[in-house]
């Protein structure tokens, strides 16, 4: 299934060449967009297959995300696995319920962060961050690709070389 994933990312221009600023603000020759990859549902399916097989010996109640990459594979996942979902937001809203996160968390509740493409882990750490400060755990962080980093209880689909 992988190696599958690994042609249809290809296929479908997921990976990208040329000159581009990351979100963590690092230089790279290499684009990995999951965003694009997860607007065919063959992929996303793929994706959310090894995503439930990678977890399926975690013991957890829910998954959370930031907005906007991890929302389908969140939303895949929590379907697939029938657990519900928390979202991030990157920033509060100055209207409606003025919060940065759109599910409930309750005190104790075990998490898996679920992440579309990892440099740093900055975007996936704030997760955790928000997650604990309302009164969850996170038990992993789940990334498609991980171009690199190196924290605390990350897994991986794939990493960039693989992909390349």
């Amino acid at each position: 299934m992988k190696e599958k994933l690994i042609r249809r990312l290809r296929e479908v221009g997921a990976l990208k060449f040329g000159e581009f600023i990351l979100s963590s603000g690092q230089r790279s020759n290499v684009y990995v967009d999951i965003k694009l990859a997860c607007t065919y549902p063959d992929i996303l399916k793929l994706i959310t297959e090894l995503m439930a097989e990678k977890v399926r010996n975690l013991d957890f109640d829910k998954v959370a995300c930031i907005e906007l990459g991890g929302v389908p594979l969140a939303v895949s996942l929590s379907l697939k696995l029938n657990k519900p979902l928390v979202i991030f937001r990157k920033q509060k809203k100055d209207y409606g319920i003025r919060d940065d996160c759109i599910g409930v968390i309750e005190a104790g509740e075990r998490f898996v962060v679920v992440e579309d493409v990892t440099t740093t882990g900055r975007s996936a750490l704030s997760v955790v961050e928000r997650v604990e400060r309302r009164g969850g755990n996170v038990v992993a962080i789940l990334s498609v690709v991980n171009r690199g980093a190196k924290i605390q209880n990350l897994m991986s689909l794939l990493t960039l070389e693989e992909l390349l």
